[in-house]
């Protein structure tokens, strides 16, 4: 294989490579803006890997066996997809190829930091009344469940009426983790009920 091949092969993956960062991120920026799971990241990460697996396979195969079966061997889940690319890129001897791959997905997903500014501008906002035992550390472990889940507290305030300690959350952040917040509390121990609204 000439060098002027092996330069034009580089270039045919390095293209390959950056429309599978533009036609996976447009369907992942979608899902973001729909608020719905596996969002741009994700989408990035799996079609550049996909690719990346694609051209291994095949150049593996034109030297040592099957790219079915290479492809076979994958695990379907966005880091591990891309991850596991660059590794078999090295396994295979493609090091120009493996640390292209490397820069280029550290430069998207570092640039993919004002994209998601973006997003975030257009997330929601939801109120959590929380009705829970008054316990030492009530408000302290249901605002730590809530930015666990990924949301940030904006707002909280707590009071006693009867028996109960009731807590009121202020949250932000992208639509579809805010049922995951309100499940996260609804099943803490200390809690009796959880209502919300948007």
């Amino acid at each position: 294989m000439g060098p002027g091949l092996v330069h034009d092969l580089r270039l045919e993956l390095l293209l390959q490579l950056l429309l599978a960062v533009v036609l996976g991120g447009a369907i992942g920026l979608e899902r973001e803006l729909s608020g719905k799971p596996a969002g741009l990241r994700t989408n990035i990460l799996i079609c550049t890997g996909a690719t990346f697996f694609t051209v291994l396979s095949l150049h593996i195969a034109a030297t040592r066996g099957d790219p079915a079966r290479v492809a076979a061997q994958t695990l379907p889940a966005a880091t591990l997809w891309v991850v596991a690319a660059i590794g078999m890129g090295l396994g295979s001897g493609a090091y120009v190829e493996a640390i292209g791959a490397t820069l280029l997905v550290l430069v998207v997903l570092g640039g993919l930091r004002p994209v998601e500014r973006l997003v975030a501008l257009r997330s929601s906002r939801s109120h959590l009344t929380i009705h829970a035992r008054p316990e030492a550390t009530t408000v302290e472990d249901l605002e730590a469940l809530v930015r666990a889940s990924g949301l940030e507290v904006e707002r909280t305030a707590f009071h006693r009426e009867n028996v109960d300690l009731v807590v009121e959350l202020e949250l932000k952040g992208p639509r579809r983790l805010h049922d995951q917040a309100l499940i996260a509390c609804v099943h803490h121990p200390s809690v009796r009920s959880v209502s919300s609204g948007e």
